[in-house]
């Protein structure tokens, strides 16, 4: 008797022992299954066209559309800060840091980081608490484009899954240009070169060292640690990236 058989042969004597509990794991099972199916049809609908993203301008991310919608119906929030560049107009200072900050890794995996996904989950774990989260440069990136600000438990299925799409159909440097244009560097202010302006008066690709770690030491917590703030978590992160990057 082959397993599929076996598995046959011990259900059908388990629906004999408990009938009303196989009736519950049946119902349970068409559930999940519409359920999926439904999500797939989801991801069929948002489904981006790759090739609309591989080059030229940088779309507005779901993100920046729902801050702009708010503020329009919240005028205390402030105006939207959002001035995309290309990759070539950003210091090598800001790509280093950002690399030194978020994921050092970033060149060489597909998408995902499962060394660095299992060291965030060990530190979670001694402290009893999350703290750390483990998503790559392209994982934020993909979370930032193509999904709502709002949480469902399918988010990061969603985001898994685009994320793969993603790394198969784009270049890590065209990658990396779209998140240093979509990450909040604080309230209301996006992308790299917005961040440099408002905090600095200058442009992305004239930002030196200091500057540019600064700018990367913002980016775990936005609204309320960065270079404006100087809290004790934003000067913590500052010291981490200089490690990162052999800075004394």
């Amino acid at each position: 008797m082959n397993i599929k058989d076996r598995l046959k042969q011990q259900w059908k004597h388990f629906a004999r022992l408990f009938p009303r509990a196989a009736n519950a794991v049946r119902w349970f099972a068409r559930i999940m299954f519409f359920i999926f199916l439904i999500d797939i049809g989801y991801l069929i609908g948002v489904w981006p066209q790759w090739k609309w993203f591989t080059e030229g301008d940088i779309p507005k991310s779901q993100f920046i559309a729902d801050y702009e919608r708010k503020a329009k119906l919240n005028p205390t929030m402030g105006r939207l800060r959002w001035q995309p560049v290309a990759i070539e107009d950003i210091s090598i200072h800001m790509i280093r840091s950002v690399l030194a900050a978020e994921d050092s890794r970033f060149f060489d995996h597909q998408g995902f980081d499962t060394e660095a996904f299992k060291k965030a989950m060990e530190y979670n774990w001694e402290r009893k608490r999350f703290i750390y989260g483990a998503s790559t440069i392209s994982q934020q990136t993909t979370k930032n484009l193509f999904l709502s600000p709002s949480k469902n438990p399918f988010r990061k299925w969603h985001e898994l899954v685009l994320t793969w799409a993603m790394e198969s159909n784009l270049k890590k440097k065209r990658i990396m240009e779209l998140y240093l244009n979509v990450a909040e560097f604080g309230p209301g202010i996006y992308g790299v070169e917005a961040a440099a302006r408002r905090y600095w008066g200058k442009s992305a690709k004239t930002l030196n060292e200091d500057q540019a770690i600064e700018l990367a030491a913002t980016l775990p917590a936005p609204r309320n640690h960065k270079p404006s703030t100087r809290t004790q978590f934003f000067l913590k992160q500052t010291k981490k990236i200089k490690r990162n990057l052999g800075i004394r």
